[in-house]
């Protein structure tokens, strides 16, 4: 009887141990938990103008890139096309290459494709976002009407890849830079997740499927690697596209790449030793560009942290981190006319708009000025520049 009752003794700790074991690893995958207090006051904020979104979003019918195409483009119907934003006409040769205005955005070049996914993005966001604080499946009917279009019907979907993106006229039929169009598919993806439990398998199968492929011809392709391998907010933007699409297909793998990306290249050689970003700061748009690398950075934290890896405390050995980035850039948001450099060359006036970053990095330190901040500021801005360098405009749903 005794070494019986000391076996059970044994037993139980084994199965105690098992289940240990077995609930850590389910814990460290993970997503880091969230501030309960933080997002509930955010979605206090946001739940009228949501609503109101995702009501529009209801009445709304697909419109892919199938709807509009541009002689121009060297691809076929399915394929997304766009024109470098700052290339225009040579005065000295109207009808030649086109040459670069840095900063200077060309109204005449064909954008169709871009505002059809910003469109797409939109109306996924607010519907998910809608379908997060009232649980009401509709929306996500209506969804997955979208969805299908985009990414199944053989009739309407874009094919997954770039390579037409920011195409230069009598330069080049697409460019790697062009890959950055995308990330505007991040709301996409991630509102697919928050909308997974109530979809039908055979859409959630597609829609994975097609961001699959969409990953690895980011990882594979020679834009792809091209686009990886620049040094500024391109390089966090191909990052930040990776990352959610990853997330969303449950790739552990290259999850872990990205984190290890952001620790090991992204952050070390982008960030100076001030918290600002040098090659952002050297723009003809500094002030723009800066805060839009600040928000990818933050972005690719609020997706890749978990419980056993937070990026928001990863600091470097030389002490750069994400929370310093949002100190440097803070007090320029909260006062513009304290930055110092010479006001951006276009859209000066049009910034700052309530930064994502500002409310996931109030989020993750409890900082309720930067939430102060993030909740006085336009969350609904209509310049095309503006929404074109905002791609989470409904945090909700990355909270």
């Amino acid at each position: 009887m005794v070494i019986n009752g000391f076996m059970k003794k044994v037993f139980s700790l084994i199965i105690i141990a098992v289940l240990y074991v077995s609930q850590t690893a389910f814990l460290l995958k993970q997503p880091l938990a969230q501030n309960a207090v933080m997002e509930k006051a955010a979605e206090k904020v946001l739940k009228k103008q949501i609503l109101a979104e995702a009501a529009w979003a209801m009445e709304q019918q697909p419109i892919t890139v199938t709807a509009a195409f541009c002689t121009r483009s060297a691809g076929g119907k399915h394929d997304f096309f766009s024109e470098a934003d700052y290339f225009w006409p040579d005065p000295e040769n109207p009808n030649g290459p086109y040459i670069n205005r840095d900063g200077m955005t060309n109204p005449d070049n064909f954008v169709e494709h871009r505002k059809a996914m910003i469109r797409f993005s939109k109306i996924i966001g607010a519907l998910a976002s809608a379908y997060k604080i009232t649980g009401d499946e509709k929306y996500v009917k209506q969804a997955v009407i979208h969805l299908k279009t985009w990414f199944i019907s053989a009739e309407t979907l874009m094919n997954p890849n770039l390579l037409y993106a920011q195409a230069v006229k009598g330069k080049f039929t697409g460019r790697n830079y062009g890959i950055i169009d995308s990330i505007h598919l991040m709301e996409v993806a991630q509102g697919v997740i928050i909308m997974e439990s109530a979809m039908d398998a055979e859409t959630i199968a597609g829609v994975k499927k097609w961001f699959a492929e969409y990953t690895d011809w980011l990882m594979t392709s020679k834009p792809g690697i091209e686009e990886k391998l620049t040094k500024n907010n391109h390089s966090t933007c191909w990052s930040m596209q990776v990352a959610s699409f990853a997330k969303l297909c449950n790739n552990e793998v290259v999850l872990d790449s990205m984190r290890m990306r952001y620790k090991m290249v992204l952050l070390p050689n982008q960030m100076g030793a001030d918290g600002s970003f040098p090659l952002e700061m050297s723009r003809t748009k500094p002030y723009g560009y800066a805060i839009f690398n600040l928000d990818a950075m933050a972005t690719l934290c609020q997706i890749l942290s978990t419980p056993d890896d937070n990026l928001w405390n990863f600091e470097t050995s030389d002490g750069k981190s994400i929370k310093k980035g949002i100190n440097y850039i803070y007090p320029f948001i909260a006062d513009k006319s304290k930055w110092p450099l010479k006001p951006d060359v276009m859209y000066w006036d049009n910034w700052p708009v309530a930064q994502p970053f500002l409310l996931f990095g109030a989020n993750a330190y409890n900082e309720k000025n930067w939430f102060s901040t993030w909740k006085k500021l336009d969350h609904n801005p209509q310049v095309e520049e503006v929404i074109r360098n905002l791609p989470v405009r409904h945090p909700l749903i990355w909270m």
